[in-house]
């Protein structure tokens, strides 16, 4: 807003001070409007950002429970894990296993004979093709890395290495070249062949069943695991064995034929029980937060941002329904979750009774993950609910939407307030310049008639004397 100039140069008058009071006063009811107005906007979009973060915690929690498939758990345990480890998704099936690890799966790795010179030994020059199970690449060596060193550093480089790692090893009787297999398993042996260059390389060939060069490093030869399940041979290209049995995942660690240890697969119920208490206390985050906002302290007059709105309480309405309304097409006897221990306090939190959930799952796990999972489950239904809610296209969003519209507008009000109080100061800058200029006439005016009255005043008595 400009500036006042103006200060009753003529009459005395503060013109500064007087336009300065009337603007403010006709500016105050109006800048209290607009800052309710924006401190609603900013509590509303607050309270919305506050309901949108306990939603989402909420539908992270259903995550584990919103299929049938994920309220499955098994578990898997050996009698003795010194010589495997052993884990189980839910498409396993409950059961008992003889194992016995025969031969852990191993890498290739093969040396060259020591040499003297250590690693700035020189080897050769020419091309040498390396392979690991058959993939191949090659690797050019000239006069400037036909050492040793040069040699390691050109396989480690080069842009196809399929697998091959080579190292140097330095002892008692010299520098050897080792190249090990970063692949276990029996096909996954190392070919090392040479050509053209002065025939240097030929000392590093390694060419199966007839090596020339290079030779197996003692205990490192490429083999396959295997392990006995239940009395079948089971081979592995890795120490990480899958699908011999349906869901189970084998880690073997240790070979010593003839101990066997025992594969148990059970029901995991604990795993089960730890989601659905994630459920329940992620709902109860909710809960207490939807409660906050929707709140009334009778005492201090104080409401929650969102007392009495009804995108609110629809949102509560309708979580509780879901919850508490039984699923079609699960045995009547685990139906709903109360049935299953999940159920409402009079504090209007959900409650988990682990003794009755524990018996549910031991008479009919099936059952309770279909009151979860099932395409018309509790979970399946909230995940839903809460996907429409939290979309682009929701309820949620066009809120935002509506307050971002208004703080729009906010702004644009802002605007034309000042504006107006622009031109109602510069009327009443006129006006009182115009008044102050009057004034000074009128003092003016007023002298001049005193001292004229004074002068009458004086010659009348001077004449009566």
């Amino acid at each position: 807003m400009a500036s006042i100039t103006s200060s009753g140069i003529g009459s005395g008058l503060n013109v500064n001070d007087l336009v300065t009071q009337l603007v403010a006063a006709e500016r105050a009811p109006q800048d209290a409007r607009l800052t309710r107005v924006d401190a609603k906007l900013t509590t509303e979009f607050t309270a919305l950002a506050q309901l949108k973060g306990a939603m989402s915690t909420f539908q992270t929690a259903l995550a584990g429970l919103k299929t049938a498939s994920t309220l499955i758990a098994r578990k898997a345990a050996m009698s003795d894990d010194k010589f495997a480890a052993a884990s189980a998704s839910s498409t396993a099936s409950a059961g008992a296993y003889d194992v016995e690890v025969l031969q852990l799966a191993k890498a290739a790795q093969i040396t060259s004979a020591p040499s003297l010179g250590g690693s700035a030994t020189v080897i050769g020059t020419g091309t040498l093709t390396l392979s690991l199970g058959g993939a191949a690449f090659s690797v050019s060596i000239g006069s400037s890395n036909n050492t040793l060193a040069g040699i390691r550093d050109a396989i480690n480089g080069a842009a196809g290495n399929t697998g091959v790692r080579a190292t140097l090893i330095t002892g008692v009787d010299g520098s050897r070249l080792i190249l090990s297999g970063e692949k276990t398993g029996a096909a996954n042996t190392i070919k090392v062949t040479q050509a053209g260059g002065d025939g240097g390389l030929s000392q590093l060939v390694y060419d199966l069943p007839n090596p020339s060069g290079m030779t197996a490093v003692a205990g490192a030869v490429a083999q396959d695991a295997i392990v006995n399940i239940a009395g079948f041979p089971v081979h592995s290209a890795s120490n990480t064995v899958d699908g011999a049995i349906d869901g189970v995942s084998l880690t073997l660690k240790k070979a010593e034929p003839g101990t066997i240890t025992k594969l148990t697969v059970a029901n995991d119920d604990a795993a089960v029980q730890a989601k659905v208490t994630e459920f329940v206390n992620s709902y109860n985050a909710l809960s207490k937060q939807i409660a906050t906002l929707r709140s009334y302290d009778a005492s201090t007059s104080k409401a929650g941002p969102l007392l009495g709105d009804s995108m609110l309480l629809g949102i509560e309405t309708q979580l509780r329904r879901i919850i508490t309304s039984q699923v079609a097409d699960v045995a009547p006897a685990y139906s709903m979750l109360s049935n299953i221990g999940v159920t409402f306090g009079a504090d209007g939190t959900l409650a988990l009774n682990a003794a009755k959930f524990d018996s549910a799952m031991k008479a009919d796990s099936t059952a309770v993950s279909q009151l979860f999972g099932s395409t018309k489950g509790v979970a399946k239904q909230l995940n839903d609910f809460l996907d429409t809610q939290l979309a682009s296209t929701g309820t949620m969003e066009s809120r935002n939407k509506s307050i971002a519209a208004r703080r729009k507008d906010l702004t644009s009000q802002k605007a034309a307030l000042d504006v107006r109080m622009a031109a109602f100061q510069a009327r009443y800058q006129k006006q009182f310049t115009s008044l102050d200029s009057l004034l000074s006439q009128l003092q003016s005016t007023s002298t001049y008639l005193t001292q004229q009255l004074a002068q009458s005043t004086d010659i009348a008595k001077k004449a009566g004397t």
